[in-house]
């Protein structure tokens, strides 16, 4: 093998770790505050120690990793604090992005918005009849619907940034939030009306009250909270 290729060859691998691990972070299989041990990582990942720690070191850039100095590294805990500093971002973006693409897009989009919102109400219909199952698959649909309303909004750059907000979000999603059975199911079915009518205004009022609602559920389940009560991180 070159050199060349021997380069190529290690850059797959380590961009394949790191997603791996970002993966395992963002769906709480790796929880917050977990030590991130090389010696268990590298069996884990089937990968090498140098692998790991470049991956690691962009996961802590990209604040889902703490380095912890000669310790190594832990995920990332969660808070009451960092839930709404996510929560008040995603909102930020999305809320921009939203009236740009009701602006700009298309039947197909329209079509896309319609496909999205309609696997997501499959998974809500089970899941208000009490089957969880399949919650992960939820959530992920969830996600393909918020993502596929601003999919029209005309700037890859504010895709990603939203792509990169929605990801942190979602490691909220995944630990503290929980479907909401009386209200989800209709605030997404609004939301795509909303989209079909290219009512803006209206979107945007409906996306504020499905964000908060979610973050004030969180907050009301206490897991941000010790055993006497007081906020805390979840590590």
């Amino acid at each position: 093998m070159s050199d060349l290729s021997a380069i190529v060859a290690r850059g797959t691998v380590g961009a394949s770790v790191y997603q791996q691990l970002r993966s395992d972070i963002i769906m709480g299989r790796l929880r917050p505050g977990q030590r991130l041990r090389l010696e268990q990582l590298k069996e884990d990942y089937a990968t090498g120690a140098s692998t790991l720690r470049e991956a690691l070191s962009r996961l802590t850039a990209d604040g889902f990793a703490l380095a912890e100095g000669q310790r190594g590294f832990a995920v990332a805990p969660l808070s009451a604090a960092g839930l709404h500093e996510i929560a008040a971002l995603r909102l930020l973006i999305e809320e921009h992005a939203l009236a740009r693409s009701f602006a700009l897009g298309s039947l197909d989009w329209e079509a896309h918005v319609i496909a999205a919102q309609h696997r997501l109400d499959s998974h809500e219909e089970r899941l208000e009849a009490g089957d969880t199952s399949d919650i992960n698959a939820w959530r992920q649909s969830d996600w393909r619907f918020h993502q596929a309303l601003i999919s029209a909004c005309g700037s890859t750059v504010l895709m990603n940034t939203h792509a990169e907000v929605f990801d942190k979000y979602l490691r909220y999603q995944m630990i503290a939030l929980a479907f909401r059975p009386a209200a989800s199911r209709p605030e997404h079915r609004a939301l795509k009306e909303a989209a079909l009518a290219r009512d803006a205004d209206r979107a945007i009022t409906l996306l504020r009250h499905h964000i908060a609602a979610g973050v004030e559920q969180a907050l009301a389940r206490g897991i941000f909270r010790d055993n006497a009560g007081n906020v805390a991180e979840i590590q």
